[in-house]
């Protein structure tokens, strides 16, 4: 498959001809005419989700950070090189590796402001980064010189690199699937771990940032479930029964790394976790994530801390849900 046009005013297709890969669009992004109706809603919520960084109030996590406990300073140092590995990942991998690729232009315009929020994220994890250390190389070095988070990230980007090269329609479909997993399964631990500290009373600036980060992911991941249910509807002949275990495979893997994760972050010492507990909660999200694409669940497993949920959601709210102060962005909804 070859990498869209990006100037084609000699194509014919219809609204109706129009395709999520392989179709032959003009290139114009037409905000008054789009066949994705879902894609338009997602980009006038993420447009309503506008937030900055710099504007989340980080001085009381400065003095937090000195009086954390030696586990949970380890917690939050490994956390954080692990978020800025995937969102740098992020940033790049759309704009090479999906966008090139994608025929509807309304989804590009999501891919595309997609990657500024992940770039966005980036910013979130140094204002964070530099509020508490005095030496920032030490803990974006982390990714690379600390093993477990090395292997967690080798085998992502192994994922990404056995689906480039030559590009055909089962591999285009596979890194849809590949990028669910990513937004729906591979942040989750760590967000976790952030509302911990926040549910304890500390690093407050910090659980808020990731709530804002985390409400752009929960738009990331339905960008990817959209695409993945209109390529089913259209090209139905792909979604074969030997997909379905490849993506089952891919899942139970994901599954595995996170769980292992956030034993590796917590090691028993977080309050509120253990183990069984947030092993459970990877496996209830991977259960919501394969309903959401028209999978049977894996696990059947219940939620085994609901409480994350009332943290990380924002329900409208015009004030900081740790520290009751007022917000002034535009709380988009989904």
């Amino acid at each position: 498959m070859e990498r869209k046009t990006i100037y084609n005013p000699d194509s014919k297709e219809s609204l109706n001809d129009r395709r999520i890969f392989g179709g032959n669009s003009d290139g114009m992004i037409n905000f008054t005419k789009m066949k994705y109706q879902w894609a338009l809603n997602l980009w006038d919520t993420m447009e309503a989700n506008t937030w900055f960084p710099k504007e989340v109030q980080m001085t009381g996590d400065a003095k937090d950070y000195k009086f954390l406990t030696e586990p949970e300073k380890r917690m939050y140092d490994l956390v954080l090189s692990q978020l800025i590995f995937m969102d740098s990942l992020q940033t790049n991998n759309l704009m090479d590796n999906i966008n090139p690729y994608i025929t509807a232009p309304e989804i590009n315009a999501c891919l595309s402001r997609q990657s500024y929020e992940e770039a966005n994220h980036s910013k979130s994890y140094a204002v964070m980064v530099e509020s508490i250390s005095d030496n920032t190389d030490q803990i974006y070095d982390m990714w690379k010189n600390d093993v477990k988070l090395r292997e967690k990230n080798n085998y992502i980007a192994a994922v990404y690199k056995n689906l480039s090269g030559e590009i055909t329609d089962e591999k285009i479909v596979l890194a849809l699937f590949a990028n669910q997993i990513l937004e729906g399964l591979y942040f989750y631990a760590g967000f976790a771990a952030m509302y911990a500290l926040g549910k304890s009373g500390k690093m407050l600036g910090s659980s808020q940032m990731i709530r804002f980060i985390q409400r752009d992911e929960v738009t990331h991941l339905l960008l990817f479930q959209n695409m993945i249910n209109s390529v089913r509807k259209e090209r139905p002949e792909l979604f074969t029964a030997e997909l379905e275990e490849t993506v089952r495979g891919m899942f139970r893997k994901a599954v595995e790394l996170e769980s292992s994760w956030g034993s590796y972050i917590t090691q028993g010492q977080i309050l509120g976790f253990t183990d069984g507990i947030i092993k459970q909660y990877i496996q209830y999200l991977a259960d919501k994530r394969l309903d959401a694409v028209g999978y049977k669940p894996e696990y059947n497993v219940k939620h085994p801390i609901p409480w994350v949920d009332g943290y990380a959601s924002f329900n409208d709210q015009r004030t900081n849900f740790f520290e009751g102060n007022v917000v002034n962005y535009s709380k988009g909804s989904i």
